[in-house]
């Protein structure tokens, strides 16, 4: 019986060791499990898992990350489901413990993610790889280190109505890295913006995230318009909101980011 703490803190038995097959509920996890070399181990992915796109093809999925279809789910007999505090709902992940061992990630900022990662590694038996991968992202985020251009910004994840992220989320700690002023940083979690409250005389930058509201430059006019004088800027939201082995990729994006933002001045 091989035995973890999750995020959670909750205790976590294997009765196989390592796993032989796994479900994962967690867009960017699944990517992580597979840059582990979990491939066959692996039996079924959410929708929404993309990434790689091999696995979005071949794997079974068992519907969405906050619509789990629990029956199937049982019937693939895993040993081992991988979830999120976050990203799944409480109820059905209850449900799922009934199946099978559930490891919960709680991630909220860049620490959490690279302690995430070892610990996915521990319990699939992947503990080197984990510990390469954790690494490769720290070296890299050393590189970038905090960035000083303190530009006042508003992140937006959607539209009708317009939803920003505040301070306690994983996307705060990646724009703080980048030197941004979150103009939503005291507000919990993902705060629904009015029109009547758009701060638009102090925004400098507004970036739109290509998920989970996929912005275009279509959108870009008509938000223009709700932000006047600010620059409006399309940005990858996966390398703001993947926490998993596209971290190692995520700083190299933001010192490009920041670069083509500086040159628009």
């Amino acid at each position: 019986m091989f035995t973890s703490t999750d995020q959670m803190q909750r205790t976590v038995m294997l009765p196989v060791f390592p796993p032989k097959r796994i479900i994962s509920l967690v867009p960017s996890q699944t990517e992580l499990l597979f840059d582990l070399g979990l491939g066959e181990e692996v039996v079924a992915i959410t929708k929404f898992c993309v990434h790689p796109h091999e696995w979005f093809r071949n794997k079974t999925r068992i519907g969405g990350t906050k619509n789990i279809n629990i029956d199937k789910i049982s019937s693939l007999k895993p040993d081992l489901i991988i979830a999120n505090k976050e990203e799944n709902v409480k109820e059905q992940v209850e449900a799922l413990e009934k199946i099978a061992p559930v490891w919960i990630s709680d991630v909220t900022d860049l620490l959490t993610a690279t302690s995430m990662i070892n610990m996915v590694g521990s319990i699939t038996g992947k503990e080197m790889k984990a510990n390469e991968i954790v690494k490769h992202i720290e070296d890299s985020f050393n590189k970038l280190a905090i960035q000083n251009n303190k530009s006042s910004i508003i992140y937006l994840i959607w539209k009708d109505p317009y939803i920003t992220i505040g301070g306690e989320t994983f996307i705060n700690d990646m724009l703080t890295r980048c030197g941004f002023q979150n103009m939503y940083v005291n507000e919990k979690r993902y705060p629904e913006i009015s029109a009547g409250q758009l701060p638009v005389t102090n925004t400098q930058l507004v970036l739109l995230s290509s998920e989970p509201y996929p912005f275009k430059e279509k959108h870009v006019a008509g938000i223009r318009q709700d932000f006047p004088g600010s620059k409006i800027i399309l940005v990858d939201g996966e390398m703001f909101s993947w926490y998993g082995s596209r971290l190692q990729h995520a700083p190299s994006y933001f010192m490009q980011l920041l670069e083509a933002i500086k040159n628009t001045d």
